[in-house]
């Protein structure tokens, strides 16, 4: 249920807004590519008892919004897989892993209309762990790191190019925590709560 949890959300926001339409009914959509930096807090808790860090890590991510107002828009972030290092005190880098960190939220633009538009959003995140495989020390064991799913926030703000086209600068927080198992024996929880720092190109249509 956990794992479904931020898709019935998604589905509800989308429910929600689906009556409500634009009067105009033109530019509703606001399609974004950028790029973004999945930056984890310093302290990312102990694993077998030794202090953990999880590396950063950049990627491409496409986000569409859709507006269901001139103010609120409801928004779905996806992104090409993060690769991360976990790393031990002592013992340097232990395991690599890839996760796709799906985002659902809401957001209100504070000034649709302006050439300079600031908006806040809040929302869930869904981050899907794979491709996790040991390394260094711990080369030939099994390592795994749970699914998690948590609370989102998002700021930022949309600079108008023209009437279609605007470019878009935004910070996200999201509540990332996974068990962590070695051989499946859990060793710890690893406390990633990321901030992500975003830039992209959007289109209205």
């Amino acid at each position: 249920m956990k794992v479904l949890l931020p898709f019935v959300i998604a589905a509800a926001l989308g429910t929600l807004a689906a009556p409500i339409v634009h009067a105009e009914g033109t530019d509703s959509w606001v399609l974004r590519v950028g790029g973004a930096v999945v930056a984890p807090k310093d302290n990312n808790g102990t694993l077998a008892g030794a202090r953990a860090t999880v590396s950063s890590s950049a990627r491409p991510t496409i986000d569409l919004e859709y507006m269901f107002t001139p103010n609120w828009g409801v928004d779905a972030l996806g992104a090409w897989p993060f690769l991360h290092d976990v790393k031990l005190a002592g013992l340097g880098t232990v395991a690599r892993t890839k996760q796709l960190p799906p985002t659902f939220g809401i957001n209100y633009h504070f000034m649709p209309d302006a050439a300079w538009s600031p908006f806040l959003g809040v929302g869930v995140n869904y981050t899907n762990f794979f491709g996790t495989h040991a390394t260094g020390a711990l080369y030939g064991n099994s390592v795994s790191i749970a699914n998690s799913w948590g609370a989102a926030v998002r700021a930022g703000f949309d600079l108008r190019i023209s009437d279609k086209w605007l470019a878009t600068v935004d910070v996200r927080w999201a509540d990332i925590e996974s068990d962590v198992k070695v051989n499946n024996t859990k060793v710890g929880t690893a406390k990633i709560d990321p901030v992500v720092f975003g830039a992209s190109v959007g289109y209205r249509f």
